[in-house]
């Protein structure tokens, strides 16, 4: 049954049509329909009983089909690593919908008109896909027709984008939101991990809303100014950035090599007042992001044996994640290391399918690596197929505040099915999932789609993943100076890295005692 939902106004009216872009018809009558509003939309498509196809982002916006064996429910999550933002999954579903049309006034102004669109296009999505189907306890057709009136008397595109930010704001989800065009290219630049600017990962503290750094990108600019993760960006270029979501800002920070960008800090425990802000100025340069550095730490166990451990750092996950990993830990294996630390502390998520592959680098056989909770509340699992490990050796991983999203997938996959000790902190508690939909104007509107739970259906979202260890100044005293002076001089970042040496301690100690990581 098809339904109409007609805005009353005394102006020409358009409809939007069952297509992505309007029909051109002799009368201003333009037809929509939700029937394909999933065309292009990055989303979350189930299918319990046949194995599906997984797809990524390609760099031109497209998908690219792989055979992957991640399970049988489709999971290709998008984001972008280098403003540290919230994962997406991709695919190109024809999920039945309820036919819907929609008729509303068309404002004189033309570039106002576009926004209507946009507008409509928004709506119809986030009726169709948001996790909350109460949509934050309003009339979700209503808020249609208040923003489209608010819309109509006002002259310029800028202004009528506001209105449509403000209806969104109304779902209480700082997750869903619409970035522009400009923006949208920034969010993919996580596909091919190239682009110019200073090296921050910055990411919207859910609850507060406030931009936080995340980390830097080593011998970025960003890194060479000392910038910290926990600090808090509130303003660049002189520009305050009280509700400037971390695309929006990531963009700012952006820009040709050789100019500079001013920003403005708050530190960690710095107090709201000007005293607790400093000011820096950043050349841009080209960033490369490369997500994987390792190396191997050399010591002596308690029975004179000389053994390796091998070091992994994953910084994000993208789309050559696994690959990369997979290649580190073939090299690593052949050099007879006999145990692992994985690294993803600061480490503020990317494509969740590199996760998920990541995951069946370490694992074996059809374990679960996540669940996910759909809008009507229903729990699936997702499942690895015939899953082969390339190593069974001892894993321990580090993780952080500042381990987020595919992150926190990949941590949960590894400890509760039973293949790694979590070393570290609680971790930022980012079980959200959303979609990404280019619109017709070039702009994307990212909607939470559903939320995820760990393996052993632990809650991530707001709470995080607690270690089984964690690593404090305490712990690090308690250890013996013979476990310091294991740690080799040819990796000296690592031998004084506290967290490193609990995790040896902890690798040490399962090894001593014959216990399986």
């Amino acid at each position: 049954m098809e339904k109409i939902v007609t805005l009353n106004h005394d102006l020409p009216l358009l409809h939007f049509p069952n297509s992505r872009k309007p029909f051109s018809i002799p009368s201003p009558i333009l037809r929509f329909s939700s029937f394909n509003l999933r065309k292009k939309r990055l989303c979350l498509a189930s299918s319990s009983e046949t194995e599906t196809k997984t797809v990524t982002v390609s760099e031109s916006h497209g998908v690219i089909v792989d055979n992957s064996t991640v399970g049988r429910r489709l999971l290709g999550l998008a984001a972008a690593v280098a403003v540290a933002v919230s994962s997406s999954i991709f695919c190109d579903s024809s999920a039945l919908a309820e036919s819907l049309t929609i008729a509303f006034p068309v404002s004189r102004a033309r570039e106002v008109t576009t926004v209507q669109r946009t507008l409509v296009e928004a709506w119809g999505l986030i009726r169709e896909t948001f996790v909350d189907p109460t949509f934050n306890h309003q009339d979700w057709d209503s808020k249609l027709q208040q923003t489209m009136v608010e819309m109509l008397p006002l002259r310029s595109a800028d202004a009528a984008y506001g209105k449509l930010k403000a209806m969104l704001s109304t779902l209480g989800d700082p997750f869903t939101r619409l970035i522009s065009p400009k923006e949208y290219q920034s969010f993919r630049i996580g596909s091919d991990g190239n682009f110019q600017g200073v090296g921050l990962f910055i990411n919207s503290e859910p609850r507060t809303g406030h931009l936080v750094v995340m980390s830097c990108i080593e011998g970025s600019p960003a890194a060479r100014a000392g910038i910290h993760e926990g600090e808090e960006l509130v303003e660049i270029n002189g520009e305050k950035l009280d509700g400037v979501d971390s695309e929006a800002a990531a963009q700012k920070l952006r820009g040709r090599v050789g100019t500079f960008v001013t920003i403005k800090l708050k530190s960690v425990n710095g107090s709201r007042t000007d005293s607790g802000i400093r000011e820096v100025k950043l050349p841009r340069d080209y960033i490369k992001l490369s997500p994987i550095s390792s190396a191997i730490i050399p010591h002596t166990t308690p029975d004179g044996r000389f053994a390796k451990t091998g070091y992994v750092k994953l910084t994000a996950f993208s789309q050559t994640a696994a690959s990369d990993m997979e290649n580190a830990v073939h090299e690593m294996e052949n050099q007879d290391v006999q145990s692992y630390i994985l690294d993803l502390r600061n480490n503020p998520g990317g494509l969740v399918k590199a996760g998920l592959d990541v995951a069946q680098l370490w694992l074996d056989g059809d374990e679960t690596l996540v669940y996910t909770i759909d809008r009507e509340g229903v729990t699936s699992p997702i499942n690895m197929i015939n899953g082969h490990a390339v190593t069974h050796d001892p894993l321990v991983v580090l993780v952080n505040e500042g381990s987020a999203s595919a992150s926190e997938i990949l941590a949960g996959a590894l400890h509760d099915n039973g293949r790694a000790i979590l070393v570290g902190n609680r971790t930022f508690g980012k079980g959200k999932i959303q979609s990404v939909t280019e619109l017709n104007d070039g702009s994307a509107l990212f909607v939470t789609v559903a939320k995820y739970l760990s393996p052993s259906l632990h809650e991530i979202d707001q709470v995080g993943i607690a270690p089984d260890v964690q690593c404090t100044t305490d712990m690090i005293d308690s250890l013996t100076g013979e476990t310091v002076k294991k740690m080799n001089s040819s990796v000296p970042l690592l031998e004084t890295d506290s967290c490193v040496m609990v995790a040896e301690h902890e690798l040490e100690t399962r090894r001593s005692n014959g216990t399986a990581s």
